[in-house]
């Protein structure tokens, strides 16, 4: 089954991670994949734009059916392989529904997130502020504050929604993943630490970690001050 399956992916991005972690708790490993190079612009080559004509990755196909933004994958993971290794969506409509906002939630957290470790990135050098940077920092301590609200409320050891693993956590933890890559403080954020801690440990994640932070197991130091 995993033989028809082609990723192409980047180490470190949240978007990539999900996909990969879903695969992994649907037990589909030995798909084909291919690690691409952002720094030598990868994404836009035409072996990606064949399947993604955004050039984006991740990009993903399952025989002839390609599904390139993440979010749709991990759904058609699940719906397609529904009886097959971890169940993703909750039977029960409290935690289903709990689920669904918080993968939503995710990603304003992503959005956040990335305005602040990737502002030199995506904004030319002349179009650079500080202040605007100052604004992104603000907004994300904002977001961060209300998962941190979140999590207190779910009580300690739990997932996004509620006792078991599903999909909120498939493609949130990623974002949270990347939080902590880029040096956020447990301390100052102990409930996200908790999650990222007891996450960072499943099997799935384990096989999916960015291998560039295996290299560098200290990570960054951007978020240190947030």
């Amino acid at each position: 089954m995993a033989k028809d399956m082609t990723l192409l992916w980047v180490t470190g991005s949240p978007p990539c991670w999900r996909v990969m972690i879903a695969l992994e708790e649907k037990n589909l490993q030995g798909y084909n994949q291919k690690l691409l190079s952002f720094d030598k612009m990868e994404h836009k080559s035409q072996q990606v734009l064949d399947i993604n004509p955004r050039g984006q990755i991740p990009t993903f196909k399952h025989g002839d059916n390609v599904i390139n933004e993440s979010y749709a994958a991990c759904f058609y993971l699940e719906s397609q392989f529904k009886s097959q290794g971890t169940k993703l969506i909750p039977d029960g409509p409290a935690e289903q529904a709990l689920m669904y906002q918080r993968m939503f939630e995710g990603l304003t957290l992503y959005e956040k997130l990335s305005a602040v470790v990737f502002y030199e990135w995506s904004v030319p050098e002349g179009e650079r502020h500080e202040s605007a940077l100052k604004r992104n920092k603000e907004a994300l301590v904002t977001e961060l504050k209300l998962w941190e609200g979140y999590l207190q409320k779910l009580g300690s050891g739990s997932y996004l929604a509620g006792p078991s693993f599903t999909l909120a956590d498939v493609v949130v933890f990623p974002t949270v993943g990347t939080l902590f890559g880029f040096g956020l403080s447990p301390e100052r954020y102990p409930k996200l630490g908790e999650y990222h801690n007891l996450l960072k440990e499943r099997p799935s994640v384990k096989a999916s970690w960015p291998p560039h932070w295996l290299e560098n197991p200290k990570g960054q130091d951007t978020l240190k001050d947030i």
